[in-house]
This record gives C-alpha cells, sequence and structure tokens, in this order.
C-alpha cells in the first residue's frame, strides 16, 4: 500500500461512525448489509450513512453490490489487511516487540485461529 492510500484509509477511519459502520461490516462478512441496515444499527439516518459510506467507499475500504432493489456494502478485506500490513512493515518496520503483541492480543484474528466462529 502506498502512503497516499494509506492517508485516505486513516482519514476515513478518523471518524467515529464510520469507524463503526467499518467494525459492522467486518463482523457482517462478505454478504455485507444494506444501506439501510446500517443506518439503522447506526442509530443515524439515511442520508448521514449515505454521506459516511462514500467516504468509506472513495478511501477502497469498502465496496458495494446491487440486489435487487436494495445497496448492498461490504468490508473489502483486502484493503483493511493491506493497511494493517502498511502499518507493521512500513511504519514500525517490523518490529519483533509489536508484533508479539499482536499475537498476544485476543483479537479477532487470534480467536478465529483457535477456531472460533467471529462472524
Amino acid at each position: 500500500m502506498e502512503e497516499r492510500q494509506a492517508l485516505l484509509s486513516f482519514a476515513a477511519l478518523s471518524q467515529e461512525t464510520r469507524l463503526a459502520i467499518i467494525r459492522a461490516l467486518v463482523i457482517a462478512g462478505p454478504k455485507g448489509m444494506a444501506a439501510g441496515a446500517i443506518a439503522e444499527r447506526m442509530g443515524v439516518s439515511a442520508t448521514n450513512v449515505s454521506f459516511h459510506l462514500k467516504e468509506l467507499e472513495r478511501s477502497g475500504l469498502i465496496s458495494q453490490r446491487r440486489e435487487s432493489r436494495s445497496i448492498i456494502y461490504s468490508a473489502r478485506y483486502d484493503a483493511l489487511a493491506d493497511l494493517v500490513k502498511f502499518l507493521m512493515e512500513d511504519c514500525c518496520a517490523g518490529h519483533p516487540t509489536v508484533r508479539e503483541n499482536i499475537e498476544r492480543s485476543d483479537g479477532c484474528c487470534i480467536r478465529a485461529k483457535k477456531g472460533d466462529d467471529v462472524a
């Protein structure tokens, strides 16, 4: 990931509603969520969520597809993985202490390796 793309991604994630949307879409998995369901879950208007979804899509962190009359949004796991990799490799230079702390964390990726259902 190039620095410019990383900055776009970080800017998109620096807003509370957008960060909550990304987290919800990650949990939703590849099936994604309809825009209306996202608005309801976030407790914001359709207009408000539409603005945030456009920003997240512009950053490359989510994608959309049409299903019947609904627009379904999904997290782009490849883009999220690239962003984490950017932090680990470029910013932290793959520092072993940082890697050890991540491996010891109780994050969803660690639970998934142990066989738990995270979706």
